[in-house]
């Protein structure tokens, strides 16, 4: 055993819960995150004695301190905790809007500032932040999502800033061919999105928890916003 605790927010399911098993197969013990609690509690059991489930909605962010509360030493951050939102500005929702901003700049910001008394001060201990290509590739009815993925590059900046010798870095996934969001797409979606990348194939979930792990453990990472999305923006 490693010895290190994991905290994965939006652990129960996609990327999320593979970085979950990933990190208890390295050795470490792991704590999950979802918003229903007898599903993340399910989950967790699911995983093995090294998992603990916490329920936890990051888009309540006043209820984050004490949701964590029974937390102990934390040695890792995953803010993997996301929501898919096609908001465009013709037709657009200020309810779904906030709700998105809230809960990717507010609610990580928050979570962070929960468990900073139990977030070991070393250059070993590893935030990550999941923003996403959108910030650079927008699309229509990505409007909310392109802005808040922007934010959190500048949330890695000040973080990394404000809380050294704790690194602090963001993944930044394109199109996920394998991921339960993409694999239920009907058959030649992802052709046409394949095209757009050197070698004509699609960043996997594989990848994406690689470049995650990379990013939480390398002690000379910081500051640093991942792209894992073989290519696209080359093509």
């Amino acid at each position: 055993m490693s010895g290190k605790t994991i905290v994965v927010v939006g652990g129960t399911s996609g990327i999320g819960l593979e970085i979950a098993k990933d990190s208890i197969a390295r050795g470490d013990k792991v704590v999950i995150t979802g918003r229903d609690e007898t599903r993340t509690q399910r989950i967790a059991m699911g995983l093995g004695p090294e998992a603990t489930g916490i329920a936890l909605d990051i888009s309540e962010p006043a209820t984050i301190a004490h949701q964590l509360s029974p937390l102990g030493r934390v040695d890792g951050l995953v803010l993997a905790a996301i929501e898919r939102d096609a908001n465009n500005v013709r037709d657009y929702s200020i309810e779904r809007a906030v709700r998105l901003v809230t809960l990717k700049l507010v609610g990580y910001t928050e979570t962070i500032h929960a468990l900073l008394d139990r977030l070991e001060p070393t250059v070993d201990t590893g935030i990550v932040l999941f923003g996403g290509r959108a910030k650079d590739l927008p699309y229509p009815g990505s409007t909310t999502v392109s802005s808040i993925n922007g934010g959190v590059t500048g949330l890695v900046n000040t973080l990394a800033l404000e809380l050294a010798p704790i690194r602090v870095n963001a993944v930044h996934p394109g199109i996920i061919g394998d991921s339960p969001f993409w694999a239920t797409k009907p058959e030649g979606v992802l052709d046409g999105y394949k095209k757009h990348t050197p070698g004509g194939e699609l960043a996997t979930m594989v990848d994406v928890v690689d470049a995650v792990q990379f990013l939480l453990r390398n002690r000379g990472v910081s500051a640093v916003n991942l792209y894992v999305d073989r290519g696209t923006a080359l093509l």
